[in-house]
């Protein structure tokens, strides 16, 4: 009798590791750069997947236009990005939204949660018009959660 229940015990335990993934959406690159930096109030995004290839622009502060000459991100920043980081202080406006348009469109943006971290893929995210946000974010600025829509929080 002894026997099947540890039996069972175990099956249970594998089948739970199964249906429920250690780290989803954990890419080493990102994890990598996290533990680099942590919180340090800023926000950061790459060309790569990942946090891989060129950093676009980190900074504390907001962009309205990723495409121009002014600001952290500048000329083909914008349209370009394909993995995020918040690191962020937590508390107050700590969500970075990030927009579809330049100027802060409300209509088409993803939030990302301080607690989130980052985003190592984000062709798996749709902005809330539901364009893809791969290759699409022409802004971005800080914002409270309750500024985001619920379905518009990107992981």
């Amino acid at each position: 009798m002894r026997k099947l229940t540890v039996s069972l015990a175990t099956l249970g335990i594998a089948a739970l590791g199964i249906a429920v993934p250690a780290a989803a959406h954990a890419g080493p690159g990102c994890n990598a750069n996290w533990n680099s930096h942590g919180r340090d109030g800023n926000v950061r995004a790459w060309d790569g997947t990942d946090c891989g290839g060129t950093l676009l622009g980190v900074t504390a502060g907001k962009d309205p236009n990723w495409g121009d000459n002014l600001g952290p991100f500048q000329g083909g920043d914008a349209n370009s990005a394909s993995s995020v980081m918040n690191s962020g202080f937590v508390g107050g406006k700590d969500v970075v939204a990030f927009y579809w348009l330049r100027e802060y469109d409300d209509h088409s943006y993803g939030c990302l949660l301080p607690g989130e971290k980052y985003v190592d893929d984000l062709s798996r995210n749709h902005f809330t018009n539901n364009a893809n946000m791969n290759d699409a974010i022409e802004s971005h600025t800080w914002v409270a959660s309750t500024a985001c829509a619920p379905g518009s929080f990107i992981s």
